[in-house]
């Protein structure tokens, strides 16, 4: 892995890098020649060299370093040669500058120690202390190359030259001059070494940015898959499209839920669907065996038997729509009409039938499977702002509800709608279901009982017969079934969920293989290609087409820029010491050197005041910005800012132009000012205000005839005018080189922020539709790092309040016709019923509040269950302090829906049921995950709903000791008949004392 990454950055610094710096290197190596020959030819060739053999010299150097050059800039320009034989091109370039350096400093002219200091071509490689020029950043040498080739050259030169002065020049002032030289070259080394260490930094880091851009739309693609697949295992696609668009809308602003209309009405999405058959199915006998389930237990068998029942309505075009408790409910003909929705109903209870007899026969278990079905029309769609589920409402909807009730187990009861729409397919019998459900007496609702085709078939025999038995005698009835429904193999809720960190882990991996073809290596090669060719900016001015950006661009602070000062300074105090060494000391030059020191300090001292006195100075450098005064000032200041030697003053104003570079991320525009105005001034001193000083220098050397005299080579004025020209063309390009990266990174920088904003707005989608169906601490358990697929959600809690709030009124409100449009508009009353409620649960107060669903009109929530089970706390009044949060929710409740009557002028009431006690929560379900809770707690607390009055709370005995030792009042109601748990003492929760309080709090 490491060595394909290190393959992956190679081929990325040579695409990036490389590439463009050895071409422009060779371009400017090629103008260089033509110069020279230019100048030759136009001089007549008699002012180029002083004799015959320097003649020849230049004639043959000169052509065959054009021809070579050339040749290696048209394979370069071939991407396979140019991987293959990339270190191969790098030393024959630098080989070749070393020889013609060599050649031109023995022809033309006397030998004198600051020899190619002058010389143009030997620039490049003898003085690779001239900053970034070819050995530490033109040509693609490593580090240590770089060195090695630095310290060859150097040496190289300092030993020859030294040994060809020794016998003709003045030692101790040779000595100076060679010490000189080695200063200039130490300097030259560490800034070249600088500027290439911070280039390999910030190459490395835009790699890294490369890599992110890269993996950013893989995770953005897999966060919206995710999302979406998320989005559809809760609600059906044609309603979660508007959906998704709501939340992104609560994530972007601040209209919770609101329309953008002038209303204050709620987003209503639901939908009328007719023609369509509505299933329900109860497993008979189930609560009994739960109650001899453990948790696991529970969760396990509830989520196998309705795992295998979404499989069942997945064959049979069944939409499954909810599930409470132990029953389950579906609709076919959603959300498209099928012409055969009544015999899929059918089929899929016959079928569930079936897979429950399989589980009876096997296991021994007395369960049975009591399924109901009936055709008409449907609304359906989500309502409420807090855990959608995706439900129907309509009269045929509870008519099919009382088809089940008024069923019998093992057997499919239907209506007379559904038996029109079967024409025939399956043989009936009369269901008698008005003798066992008042609901279809009083409507007087013929049913009938589908005659299983399977059971006419087979022989009584084969009927009876089953799998061996799981040694009954041995197992818990709920062990039997729990080992028995494994064999099922149902998917686990949120199977195809994962988090995006082990997305990346997992998807790294596949990715970044053994081989360079690897999906992200040539993702990598081709997203290279594509950065080196932004279209956002502009070719010739390399500004951003977007202004916004390059206005952001612009503003960005240089945090390095103190560092690029230091940089600067050293190279200074390296001529300072060079021209100390080579001038005579005098008042002059000390003044000048004190003054120019003094200057340099202040600088130093301005940019790292933040350093020095932490709290009391502001570091100018960390505000500097790319296009501030504060840069132009410092680089004027650098740029221009030297003594004058005049043996080394070609060298010096050189190296004044390199000081300018050695600011990294200024701006393009900002470089070729100053440079440009740098240039004109260096060359206004040799060609004009100093030139009689230069000519008199020249005769000093050359004082014998004229035919001695040296060629254009070795004239200090015609080839330090071009010397400069030459590094003023080279630093333009490597500067505009320079920006261009450095803005291409930028935008990608831009990009990828884009990008990470994106994700993370799909992430938070991800976590609230997630917490959308599960309480906050569940989500997390799903979302956590350490989740696994085959771990099956289940807790189990000792006390846990549960409320189940109904409001009767609004059965009798609810009518279908032509002006409510067949019930939508009472169920847009209903959804801001719900919703406002929902949006009682944002309150602080109410944060340990968890809504569990809506059913119908009824709303069920408890409290308790965002607690660590265990005994963390045994004092009573901590203990069952979420109980009376729950009251007050329900007090809450009360003063909200008077609000509301109030509004549309309605008379609504709550009835409410709250019991406290142990229960199991849960996540069951692949199709559509659903977190319930279960237990005797739950059934009783919906008893208690059931067998209550308007307006009032009814709670059970142990309930109300809980409230009354938490300040509540309760009066007793008396005895009543709960169905499945005999006479209980209920009691009614005093309402009056905190409805005034409650309704005062609800006003906004």
């Amino acid at each position: 892995m490491a060595r394909l990454e290190d393959w992956l950055y190679e081929s990325y610094y040579r695409m990036s890098q490389q590439h463009p710096l050895i071409v422009f290197l060779l371009l400017i190596v090629m103008g260089t020649c033509l110069a020279l020959l230019a100048v030759f030819f136009a001089s007549g060739g008699s002012q180029l060299a002083s004799g015959p053999t320097d003649h020849l010299t230049f004639l043959i150097t000169v052509p065959a370093a054009l021809f070579l050059f050339l040749s290696i800039f048209i394979l370069v320009c071939i991407e396979s040669v140019f991987k293959r034989m990339l270190r191969l091109f790098s030393l024959l370039i630098w080989a070749c500058l070393v020889t013609m350096g060599y050649l031109f400093m023995f022809s033309g002219g006397i030998l004198s120690p600051w020899d190619q200091v002058n010389d143009p071509l030997f620039l490049f490689c003898i003085l690779l202390s001239l900053h970034r020029f070819v050995v530490y950043t033109m040509l693609p040498f490593s580090m240590r190359a770089a060195i090695i080739a630095s310290a060859i050259t150097c040496l190289s030169h300092t030993i020859t030259l030294s040994f060809c002065l020794a016998s003709i020049t003045e030692l101790e002032h040779l000595v100076w001059q060679i010490l000189a030289n080695v200063i200039i070259f130490t300097c030259g080394n560490l800034a070249g070494a600088y500027h290439k260490q911070l280039m390999d930094l910030a190459l490395k880091q835009t790699y890294q940015d490369t890599c992110n851009c890269i993996k950013s739309p893989i995770k953005l693609e897999f966060e919206k898959h995710q999302q979406e697949r998320l989005l559809l295992s809760l609600l059906p696609s044609h309603i979660a499209r508007v959906m998704k668009a709501e939340i992104i809308q609560r994530l972007q602003g601040p209209n919770f839920g609101r329309t953008e209309s002038t209303n204050n009405f709620h987003n209503l999405y639901v939908q009328r669907h007719t023609n369509v058959s509505i299933l329900y199915a109860d497993i008979v006998g189930f609560t009994r065996l739960a109650s001899d389930c453990s948790p696991g237990e529970l969760v396990h068998m509830l989520n196998e038997l309705f795992g295998k029942f979404d499989q069942i309505a997945k064959e049979n075009e069944c939409m499954r729509i909810k599930i409470l408790g132990d029953c389950y409910y579906c609709v076919s003909g959603l959300p498209e009409s099928l012409p055969h929705h009544a015999r899929n109903c059918v089929k899929m209870g016959l079928d569930m039938c079936e897979a429950i007899k399989k589980v009876r026969d096997a296991t021994c278990v007395d369960i049975n499977m009591r399924v109901g079905v009936h055709s008409g029309n449907v609304l359906c769609g989500v309502i409420g702002l807090r855990k959608w589920q995706y439900d129907v409402w309509s009269h045929d909807v509870t008519l099919a509800n009382h088809m089940e009730a008024g069923g019998m187990p093992g057997r499919v009861h239907i209506s007379s709608m559904t038996l029109e729409h079967l024409n025939g397919s399956y043989k009936v019998e009369p269901g008698n279901g008005q003798s066992r459900d008042s609901y279809l007496k009083e409507h007087g609702v013929v049913t009938y009982l589908v005659i299983n085709p399977k059971t006419e078939r087979h022989s009584p025999l084969l009927g009876v017969r089953s799998r061996p038995s799981l040694d009954g005698g041995k197992m818990r009835a709920s062990v039997r079934m729990t080992r028995y429904l494994e064999s099922w193999g149902a998917a686990k809720p949120f199977a195809n969920l994962h988090h995006r960190e082990s997305m990346t882990t997992d998807n790294d991996e596949e990715l970044i293989s053994d081989t360079p073809q690897s999906p992200l290596c040539l993702c990598l090669i081709s997203l290279c290609r594509q950065w080196l060719k932004s279209e956002g900016i502009q070719r010739i001015s390399l500004f951003f087409h977007n202004k916004t950006l390059e206005k952001e661009y612009r503003s960005t602070t240089l945090p390095a820029f103190k560092y690029y000062v230091t940089c600067a300074c050293l190279i200074f105090c390296c001529i300072f010491i060079v021209q100390v060494l080579v001038l005579p000391r005098t008042a002059v030059l000390g003044i000048s050197f004190g003054l120019s020191f003094l200057l340099l300090s202040l600088i130093l001292l301005l940019c790292f005041a933040g350093h020095i006195l932490v709290g009391f100075c502001i570091d100018l450098s960390a505000h500097a910005h790319a296009h501030g005064r504060q840069p132009i000032l410092y680089i004027l200041v650098f740029t221009l800012m030297f003594p004058f030697g005049l043996q080394y003053f070609i060298y010096c104003c050189i190296l004044g132009l390199v000081s300018c570079s050695v600011f990294l991320r200024i701006n393009y525009e900002l470089k070729m000012l100053v440079m440009l105005v740098a240039l004109v001034i260096y060359n206004v001193i040799i060609l004009q205000t100093h030139a009689s000083l230069l000519d008199g220098f020249s005769q000093a050397l050359y004082p014998t005839d004229t035919l001695d005299r040296p060629g254009v080579l070795k004239d200090l004025k015609t080839m330090g005018s071009v010397s400069l020209f030459i590094f003023f063309i080279t630093l333009l390009v490597l500067a505009r080189q320079n920006e261009y990266y450095c803005r291409l990174d930028f935008l990608w920088r831009d990009k990828f922020k884009r990008e990470c904003e994106e994700i993370e707005t799909m992430e938070n989608l991800n976590r609230v539709l997630l917490e959308n169906v599960l309480p906050a601490h569940v989500a997390e358990h799903f979302l956590g790092r350490h989740w696994k697929n085959e771990d099956l959600y289940h807790q189990s809690y000792e006390s846990v309040c549960v409320m189940f709030a109904s409001i009767p009124d609004f059965k009798e409100f609810y009518t279908e016709s032509d002006v409510n449009k067949e019930g939508l508009e009472c169920l847009r009353l209903l959804n801001e019923i719900i919703a406002d409620f929902d949006e009682l649960l944002s309150k602080p107060k109410f944060s340990g509040v968890e809504k569990i669903k809506t059913i119908g009109s009824t709303y069920m929530a408890a409290t308790g269950l965002n607690v660590t089970p265990g005994p963390e706390c045994t004092q009573d009044d901590r203990q069952y302090m979420h109980i009376g949060t729950l009251v007050e929710f329900a007090f809450a409740l009360i003063g909200k829906l008077d609000v509301i009557n109030r509004h549309s002028f309605n008379d609504f009431r709550l009835r409410i049921g709250i019991n406290h006690g142990p229960v199991i929560a849960g996540v069951i379900g692949a199709q559509k995950p659903q977190y319930d809770i279960w237990g005797n707690s739950v059934n009783v607390a919906s008893r208690m709903e059931t067998t209550g009055v308007l307006g009032k709370i009814q709670v059970t005995e142990e309930t109300r000791r809980i409230l009354v030792s938490l300040g509540y009042m309760c009066s007793c109601r008396g005895v009543i008949n709960v169905k499945g748990k005999g006479d209980l003492t209920t009691y009614f929760v005093h309402t009056e004392m905190t409805r005034s309080l409650s309704q005062g709090t609800m006003m906004p």
